[in-house]
């Protein structure tokens, strides 16, 4: 026990983690400019804390005996040239300081500075989408004390912590006489303007007004002697103090949404767009939830959706709460008050509540209605949002079937007839199909490039057929749940045997049927030449341009879906494709009559290893084709 204490006082001298000295100096670069979020960042962590003293005290109420009332305090010391934000909220332990102040513990770190560019300006806004929090006090400062006491612990149990910020930081025993947090700032030279109750509260009213809990700095009177201000005894609170989601909508102006939006986001960006509503009826709760303009840094982990804070009657309760929104929404940000939950409710709860239910399908409709909004009215906005968050509302075709209809409004496309932005929606398409056409046709490809030439899409171009360019992986995913827009089918320009009757006269029906009995004999010739690589092989009028391709049956996975579930380390059924074999190219109607079994074997085998690489494919034996291609070749030459 003994032992135990005298690490626990002893000073330590820590490194801090690689990512974090990273971090610190990006951030001290690149957000100078924004020097002033330091103070939002700090007030925005004390705010946290007394939010979670106030939720763990539900169940321990010994943890608020005594307590004064929950605020920040905001203080500065010209002669020490010193600014510091103390609260009497939850508190760090010793262990928690070093792992809070000390690490970085979100998932998706290293992807995030992987991203990062060295373009200052790119980078500060990366940075701040990644959420600095506690580190932005070194952009002034070039010490930091952190002075803390988590609630429940002794007096004695309090900690100091202390850096430079340029790569170590100190931690050992200290006394606080309450539970909370003092982080003292020892500003940087030329920091000076800091050291004033008039910018500070400027500061503060210009990001923290919408903090719920006071935020309290000392009252300051003119020295007329001196010819300055100075502090008083007397404390007065700086901020409104009060829910801003609780406010009616009236008095909100749109400065103090978007700083509210920094609150909870962390982000130091604007957001794209928000919605703030008190729902009544059987279930009645506030929701106020924002929609972000760029993507955060870990958008693809489906498991962080910490954008949502959920309280009851203004009582903070959670700041993960998962349930409140499916899982494609999980970009959303914002604050959810519900007068019905219990305060002590629990993730378990939680997650079988039918108040809770009834809250997610509201919100749900919410969101999807404010981005319908955006759709309809700001189309450059939504471009933008789509170009961020496009894939991940191509989840929500799967995830949310109630909505799914809404959804596939939404989405956005590339097509044949477009240039290279998804800007065609469904509708759009339904509403331009050639006369007698039934089916919505797409291809699926690695690349734009890719899904472009492939050579599925020459009868369209002949027929002036649009078809959808689908490149983002989710789509196969996507396209197992959306098989059809407002009855019409969508279908893949791959797979099935592609029934273009509806596109063609009399005429050509009649001669595509003469030049199916032409090609029997080679069909024949090819299915026994090639059984062990096919399945099946057909003559086909699809064609204009390829002497082949390959094509998946109806029923069966994509070449393309295939090679994504194989460069994922998935395994997959093997399923053979069809080789569909174009009458009108020289090349097969030279194999036709080829009548040297072993040249027809090598051609016929050519043409497969054509189509593979045609639609993006790998080869098995690329030696082998490279033989087969010099042969030809040489044949030619001769």
């Amino acid at each position: 026990m003994g032992e135990h204490m005298e690490v626990d006082t002893a000073k330590q001298t820590l490194g801090f983690q690689a990512e974090v000295k990273q971090l610190l100096q990006l951030m001290i670069h690149s957000l100078y400019s924004n020097k002033e979020i330091f103070l939002r960042e700090l007030i925005s962590n004390a705010s946290d804390a007394c939010d979670k003293l106030r939720f763990e005290a539900m169940t321990q109420p010994d943890l608020l005996a005594g307590h004064g009332e929950l605020a920040i305090t905001v203080a500065f010391d010209p002669a020490a040239r010193t600014v510091t934000v103390s609260d009497n909220g939850i508190g760090l332990s010793r262990a928690e300081a070093i792992e809070h102040l000390g690490t970085i513990a979100k998932s998706g770190t290293r992807e995030f500075f992987a991203q990062l560019t060295g373009d200052q300006q790119k980078d500060a806004q990366l940075i701040g989408q990644f959420g600095v929090g506690f580190y932005s006090s070194f952009i002034v400062a070039d010490r930091v004390t952190v002075v803390s006491r988590r609630a429940g612990l002794t007096a004695a149990d309090a900690i100091r912590w202390e850096s430079d910020g340029a790569g170590e930081f100190t931690v050992e025993a200290a006394t606080r006489p309450e539970s909370g947090t003092d982080v003292t700032l020892h500003l940087r030279e030329g920091e000076d303007e800091l050291l004033s109750g008039w910018k500070l509260k400027g500061i503060v009213t210009r990001y923290s007004d919408h903090i719920s809990l006071p935020i309290r700095m000392r009252k300051e009177e003119w020295d007329k002697d001196k010819n300055e201000s100075r502090p008083t005894a007397d404390f007065e609170t700086v901020n409104q103090a009060s829910a801003l989601w609780a406010r009616p909508k009236a008095d909100i102006t749109d400065e103090q949404y978007q700083a509210f939006y920094k609150h909870v986001s962390h982000d130091f960006g604007e957001p794209l767009a928000w919605t703030h509503n008190r729902v009544e009826g059987r279930t009645e709760y506030i929701q106020l939830l924002y929609v972000p303009e760029h993507a955060p840094f870990d958008l693809w982990d489906r498991n962080q959706r910490h954008g949502i804070k959920l309280y009851v009657r203004r009582v903070f309760i959670m700041d993960d709460a998962e349930q409140l929104l499916p899982p494609y929404l999980r970009f959303v940000r914002g604050v959810i008050d519900s007068n019905d939950l219990p305060l002590n409710v629990s993730r378990e709860i939680l997650q079988e509540s039918k108040d809770v239910k009834a809250i997610r399908e509201g919100s749900t409709r919410r969101v999807l209605s404010l981005l319908e909004d955006l759709a309809d009215n700001q189309k450059e906005k939504y471009a933008g949002f789509w170009n961020e968050f496009g894939q991940v509302m191509k989840e929500g075709i799967g995830d949310d079937a109630p909505n799914r209809e809404r959804i596939a409004k939404l989405l956005r496309f590339r097509s044949t007839l477009h240039g290279d932005e998804p800007v065609v929606t469904l509708a759009e398409y339904v509403a331009r199909m050639k006369e007698g056409q039934t089916h919505v046709y797409y291809v699926t490809a690695d690349t734009l490039e890719a899904a472009r030439s492939s050579p599925h899409l020459e009868i369209f171009r002949k027929k002036g057929v649009e078809v959808l360019l689908l490149t983002d992986r989710v789509d196969e995913w996507m396209l197992s749940f959306l098989t059809e827009f407002e009855g019409k089918p969508l279908t893949s320009v791959a797979k099935g045997s592609l029934d273009l009757d509806e596109l063609a006269d009399e005429a050509e029906k009649a001669e595509q049927a003469r030049t199916g009995d032409e090609y029997k004999d080679l069909v024949e010739r090819a299915r026994k030449t090639l059984s062990a690589r096919v399945k099946d092989v057909r003559i086909t009028f699809r064609l204009t341009d390829s002497p082949a391709c390959l094509v998946a049956d109806e029923h069966e996975m994509s070449g393309h879906l295939q090679r994504l579930l194989k460069a994922a380390g998935q395994k997959t059924p093997t399923a053979m494709p069809i080789l569909e074999l174009n009458p009108e190219h020289p090349l097969v109607q030279r194999l036709k009559d080829e009548s040297d079994e072993g040249r027809a074997k090598e051609w016929l085998e050519l043409l497969v290893d054509q189509a593979v690489l045609a639609e993006g494919g790998q080869l098995e034996n690329p030696g082998a084709f490279v033989k087969r291609l010099n042969s030809m070749l040489l044949e030619v030459g001769r």
